[in-house]
């Protein structure tokens, strides 16, 4: 199975050249998370992963948001713990925990650059899950918000980990805390973004950044990934021993010899991921 085989209603997917482009599809709720997302993402992400056709993700949203985040009208009506019917605490506990590994994680974890689009607001899990991909791009009239504190959530998908990471334990606080919109503008100063572009020119802007991205070679994307991600959670010399491995592996590769052939011929190299 293709990873165009694998969306969903709500988690559509296409590809433009070598980039897998994957959308929130519920533009009625602008965008908000659903069981058939869920669904989507863990058939849609290991297909990417697998493919060799596809050199990055591009994750967006239909109708002018990103992603809203939880649905809190089904919250609303969704039975309490322990009633006739609904779930037990614990049944909650687990299946967030699975949906936060199927999306956040795996986007985290995937072997391939993924960068974040966002035409509007990505807010509550949709910014975590905005911020779990590798970079991101913005349309000027987009922002970003904690949103858990205004319906009294904690928040989940990771964001408390990615805005700690980004900014620093204080402004981490402060984002969660106050649940305040961060404007286009703002989140490129602050680091939270990596460009920012006119909304008309927001998909071409950030087709041309994907496959910029996808061009380049895909085993040594990986082993980047691998090594930045790892320097989040360990000590210099671990990564030092690491980035050796993987160095080394990488030299050995067609791709880098193609690279360097194209280097000395003055050309661009043609990568195959081999």
């Amino acid at each position: 199975m293709t990873a165009l085989e694998t969306g969903t209603e709500h988690l559509l997917v296409r590809q433009e050249g070598r980039v897998a482009v994957v959308s929130f599809n519920r533009p009625e709720a602008r965008n908000a998370l659903s069981s058939e997302m869920y669904e989507g993402f863990n058939r849609v992400l290991p297909a990417i992963a697998s493919d060799p056709g596809i050199g990055c993700m591009l994750l967006t949203g239909e109708g002018g948001a990103f992603c809203a985040g939880g649905d809190v009208k089904s919250m609303a009506s969704r039975k309490a713990p322990g009633a006739s019917g609904g779930q037990t605490v614990e049944d909650r506990i687990d299946d967030l925990r699975f949906r936060q590994e199927q999306v956040s994680l795996a986007i985290h974890e995937l072997p391939k650059p993924v960068i974040a689009s966002l035409p509007g607001a990505a807010a509550g899990a949709g910014l975590s899950i905005a911020l779990a991909a590798d970079m991101r791009i913005m349309a000027d009239s987009a922002f970003m918000t904690t949103a858990f504190a205004k319906v009294g959530f904690s928040g989940d998908f990771g964001g408390s980990w990615y805005l700690t990471q980004l900014l620093g334990t204080a402004r981490a606080k402060e984002l969660y805390f106050t649940a305040r919109r961060v404007a286009a503008e703002e989140a490129l100063e602050l680091g939270l973004t990596n460009r920012v572009a006119p909304a008309a020119e927001l998909t071409e802007q950030a087709l041309a950044f994907a496959n910029e991205i996808a061009s380049g070679p895909p085993i040594a994307h990986r082993l980047m990934k691998e090594n930045l991600n790892r320097a989040l959670q360990h000590e210099l010399k671990e990564c030092l021993a690491a980035e050796a491995v993987a160095m080394t592996r990488a030299g050995q590769t067609e791709d880098h010899k193609e690279a360097a052939k194209a280097f000395v011929e003055k050309r661009t190299p043609t990568f195959k991921g081999k």
